[in-house]
């Protein structure tokens, strides 16, 4: 098998982990940055790879980050064009960048997600809090680069705090319910074709809401009930991947989907688990390349 792996540098912890793991199972494997790859249309499309013509490939996995996501994509879109599978493909991708169309899809589909409310500006952020029944409240920003900032506002004061801050942006903004949990943790799980190859549970530090997870979470390996694993499946066939991080928290009136991610991150999970998760993500990559 040949592999290609589309990611801007080769040293990055998951884009080596996939190579090493494709490279034992005896696949030849390039790395491409994607904003060196070239897309030729002409009467048989093809590609090339700082003006030279690259070799055809049989499968490949994008790792495209959210600030080359425009030119990514239309990479991904090509190599789907010249019949290549691709893990993930270019709509799944858009679908999960796009936080309100993810949950669009997931709402639509019967997959419970939190009450959410989107506005194009924030001048009546309270109305839109009241809509998501009151504080406290998740307001994420979603920003041209599909990197949406996130300020958690636990009372009114720091709400209207936020709305400043919202207002000077002038981005569009979503405004989510802060679900009570029953446990003060949330739920990732790796997905991978039709199964879930790894379940950690996320604990923010003491002090700090769960959603703040950049300022220090830690991670630990668990074992769920297996309706958890046909929900975090569903939700990524849903937004149309066959490569996704799932995130859920375990609400009191039952589980809930908050985020889908189509570029999860290696190195937390297999820290968490001790397990090899590349592995397995090269064999569905095998599995499409046979198709």
């Amino acid at each position: 098998m040949h592999l290609t792996i589309l990611s801007r540098k080769a040293g990055i912890y998951t884009t080596r982990r996939l190579a090493e793991a494709a490279r034992l199972r005896g696949a030849k494997v390039r790395i491409l940055d994607p904003l060196r790859v070239e897309l030729v249309l002409d009467a048989e499309p093809g590609v090339s790879y700082q003006r030279k013509k690259l070799k055809r490939t049989d499968v490949v996995i994008p790792r495209i980050a959210p600030s080359v996501q425009v030119y990514g994509l239309a990479v991904v879109n090509h190599f789907t064009m010249m019949g290549i599978p691709t893990l993930n493909d270019a709509s799944g991708i858009s679908a999960s960048r796009n936080k309100m169309r993810a949950l669009q899809l997931l709402s639509a589909r019967g997959v419970p997600v939190p009450p959410t409310v989107m506005a194009s500006n924030a001048s009546d952020l309270k109305a839109l809090v009241e809509l998501v029944g009151g504080v406290p409240v998740l307001i994420k920003l979603i920003t041209p680069s599909e990197k949406p900032g996130v300020m958690v506002c636990e009372t009114v004061q720091s709400m209207e705090a936020a709305l400043e801050a919202v207002l000077s942006m002038g981005h569009n903004l979503l405004v989510q319910r802060y679900v009570r949990r029953k446990r003060e943790r949330d739920l990732r799980a790796l997905v991978v074709g039709e199964q879930v190859v790894a379940w950690v549970e996320r604990r923010a530090r003491p002090g700090r809401l769960l959603h703040t997870l950049a300022g220090g979470a830690s991670l630990k390996s668990v074992r769920v009930p297996a309706a958890l694993d046909a929900l975090a499946v569903q939700a990524a066939r849903v937004v149309g991947l066959e490569v996704a991080a799932v995130d859920l928290l375990e609400a009191n009136t039952g589980p809930m989907v908050f985020d889908v991610n189509s570029s999860p991150g290696l190195k937390g999970l297999e820290a968490a688990t001790g397990k090899d998760l590349a592995l397995p993500i090269i064999g569905r990559a095998e599995e499409l390349a046979r198709r």
